[in-house]
């Protein structure tokens, strides 16, 4: 597996997104199976593993430090703060990035992953009613004091990007990005990034699978599965979606590969500083999804892809109009 900077953090191309393993499309997968994932992810070259607070909550986070537990010393782990969690454990309202919040999440957070240092720790969500300068200072703080390495933001626009950046350098910056979701070509983001140093790392690079050409209008989902919610994923705008698999397709079939594969080769064309961290609850599509770091497109590939993708008007929402309202990309 070829490595990549995301700042001066030194990662593995493609690193594996946890949050999957929660049971997000359905089930969750049991523990020894979630953890032998992550090790098989490890074993084939995998070194940078995301995961965060809020998936479980709590739980994704144990399970990542008990797989990564022997693995320290050769991997990276980021999590997350930012979202209001109730005692119990169940999911509170809101976002929270309060300087004492964030100081209790980040303790919790190394007890869970059994880590002595956080290596990259994202604010899930900016929160409107904290400047993001004191959220910035507070992070400064904490790396000053050895508890985390590197600070990273998700979902930021990039006035927020640069202001926080003027208090304490970002490393990474995290926001969905594929060929069906593009808002940080445009908003500002990844320009940004590429005139700060910071990387970037797209989330749901295959666009929660329906990239992967695996899900078509009469593709039954998991009750359980979120992407019910969804307004991409409502039988009528995959119908229509499609037309983007199909070009996806058939660049897959002129270079021997999946439109996994290409979906993920044409990220990773895009800058050399972006990792993409793909997530499966499945090993057969974990290796499949390696093997994009194989898929070499060409000029004339990525000028299909580009042209013919800014034909396809998407239809539907990235995700619902609760969850967008707590971004700033869109």
């Amino acid at each position: 597996m070829q490595t990549r900077k995301l700042g001066t953090l030194e990662v593995s191309a493609l690193g594996y997104g946890c949050m999957g393993l929660e049971g997000t499309y359905g089930e969750p997968v049991p523990r020894p199976d979630a953890v032998d994932l992550i090790h098989a992810a490890f074993e084939r070259g995998v070194t940078h593993f995301d995961t965060a607070e809020v998936y479980g909550p709590w739980t994704n986070e144990l399970v990542v430090g008990e797989a990564l537990k022997p693995l320290h010393d050769r991997v990276t782990i980021a999590t997350k703060f930012g979202f209001n969690v109730n005692p119990d454990g169940s999911r509170g309202g809101g976002v929270n990035s309060r300087p004492d919040h964030i100081r209790k999440v980040v303790d919790a957070s190394l007890k869970r992953l059994q880590v002595d240092t956080i290596d990259l720790l994202y604010q899930h969500r900016v929160d409107p009613s904290v400047p993001i300068e004191d959220v910035a200072g507070t992070l400064k703080a904490l790396i000053d004091e050895g508890k985390v390495k590197h600070y990273g933001l998700s979902e930021a626009s990039a006035q927020t990007i640069r202001r926080a950046h003027a208090v304490h350098p970002v490393t990474a910056v995290q926001s969905e990005y594929s060929l069906w979701t593009r808002n940080v070509e445009k908003n500002g983001v990844l320009a940004a990034c590429e005139e700060l140093g910071i990387g970037f790392v797209p989330w749901s690079p295959l666009g929660a699978g329906f990239l992967t050409g695996k899900i078509d209008a009469n593709t039954r989902l998991d009750p359980n599965d979120f992407r019910n919610m969804s307004p991409r994923f409502t039988p009528e705008a995959r119908e229509h979606n499609l037309a983007l698999v199909d070009l996806v397709r058939k660049v897959a079939e002129r270079r021997q590969a999946t439109p996994a594969q290409v979906a993920l080769a044409w990220l990773l064309a895009q800058r050399p500083w972006i990792v993409p961290i793909p997530g499966t609850t499945k090993l057969h599509r974990l290796e499949e999804n390696l093997g994009a770091v194989d898929v070499q497109l060409t000029a004339d590939d990525l000028r299909e892809l580009d042209e013919g993708s800014s034909r396809i008007e998407i239809h539907g929402q990235r995700l619902p109009e609760a969850i967008l309202a707590m971004s700033e990309t869109d």
